[in-house]
């Protein structure tokens, strides 16, 4: 199981937001290129990124820095999301070496793209669904659909979507521990590996968490992204991934 360092950017700063919110947010840093090294250094396998004004802009907004990580770590890889509503913006991405692309709002809004990006990108797309009391958001978390995060996986399961980012948004930020139940309940229920997020507070949320995995059925739980604890230094990264690695 992947422990996941995250790096949320707005406005080109190192920030955590609690429950999604863009006026509650946190800044832990103004370098994220330094911030992705930081991580490296602590044996980061895979970084996850989320350009917060794009989220909201529905456009990559962000990018320059996310390519300046990706060039200058190019060993390290990361999946970027928000605000990416469309092929250009997937391309561009990969272009500058980004290893997977998550759609969050697009994938709600529109299931086709997902399956026609999986057929153009073949490997590299992420399915961020982000939920409330286990239904799906979108926009930057500021609109609830009516749709569950379970219906809209099963939507995916023969497009070839590389993983599932679960976001359970009353969690996050919150430093409450993950939603382990909904979690499993979504790997269970999909063919998709599930990376867990939101509400990763200490080693056992880590522990809770490959403890469930062990007994997921469907596509498993295959990483847990983790965003406030490490910058708080509730967790170390590199004692949870040792953690994770052991059988």
């Amino acid at each position: 199981m992947l422990v996941i360092p995250a790096i949320d950017i707005k406005d080109g700063q190192c920030v955590r937001l609690r429950q999604g919110r863009m006026e509650d947010s946190t800044v832990f840093g103004d370098d994220p290129v330094l911030q992705a090294e930081k991580w490296l250094q602590q044996g980061a396998r895979r970084l996850h990124i989320v350009d917060l004004n794009g989220a909201f802009a529905g456009t990559p907004v962000n990018a320059e820095i996310v390519t300046a990580i990706t060039r200058k770590f190019p060993e390290l890889p990361v999946q970027i999301g928000g605000g990416i509503r469309n092929l250009d913006s997937i391309k561009f991405y990969l272009d500058a070496g980004v290893s997977y692309v998550i759609i969050g709002t697009a994938a709600v809004k529109d299931p086709e793209f997902v399956k026609q990006a999986c057929k153009e990108f073949p490997g590299k797309i992420i399915v961020g669904l982000d939920a409330v009391g286990g239904m799906v958001a979108t926009e930057g978390w500021a609109d609830v659909s009516e749709q569950s995060a379970v219906e809209l996986a099963r939507l995916f399961s023969d497009a070839g979507v590389s993983a599932i980012v679960y976001t359970d948004i009353d969690r996050d930020g919150m430093m409450q521990g993950a939603n382990i139940e909904a979690t499993v309940e979504l790997a269970e229920n999909s063919s998709i590996p599930v990376i867990a997020s939101g509400g990763i507070a200490k080693l056992g949320d880590i522990v809770d968490l490959k403890e469930a995995a062990k007994h997921t059925g469907g596509g498993g739980i295959m990483g847990a992204i983790t965003g406030r604890a490490i910058y708080e230094g509730r967790l170390d990264l590199a004692e949870a991934q040792r953690y994770c690695d052991q059988d």
